[in-house]
């Protein structure tokens, strides 16, 4: 089963938590054991998995790649002036792979599912493939 799903981001950085969507569209699949892969199709964002616990966690994350990124850097080159965005994607990967078990995303008790906006705010869009297997 593959699934596009769309999302609105509000801020040029954004972590948005999309655990509960993913882990909806694994319990209607019916799939039982396999695997859920969540890929976002574009340059400038994408997936990762962390805490989803405490909201100070995405915050600190998005001021360290900011620091380590910073959205204007004097040798940068690329005529959209967007470089940063694309080393953060770099950073944090285009997709997760995740354990479909019992019907259910297998994650850690703190885990959560995440689309990295890094060059919002945008209409985007990711895809959720469920394998069963």
């Amino acid at each position: 089963m593959l699934c596009k799903e769309k999302i609105r981001t509000s801020s040029r950085d954004e972590i948005v938590d999309i655990t509960r969507q993913t882990d909806a569209l694994v319990a209607r699949s019916g799939v039982q054991e396999g695997l859920a892969v969540v890929y976002c199709p574009h340059t400038t964002a994408g997936i990762a998995i962390n805490e989803n616990a405490d909201p100070d966690v995405k915050r600190d994350v998005l001021m360290r790649l900011d620091e380590v990124y910073p959205w204007t850097h004097p040798k940068y080159r690329h005529e959209e002036g967007n470089t940063a965005s694309h080393l953060k994607a770099f950073t944090t990967g285009n997709s997760q792979t995740v354990i479909v078990s019992g019907g259910r995303l297998l994650l850690g008790r703190w885990q959560g599912i995440y689309f990295c906006e890094f060059d919002g705010p945008r209409d985007r869009e990711y895809f959720v493939k469920i394998v069963e297997g």
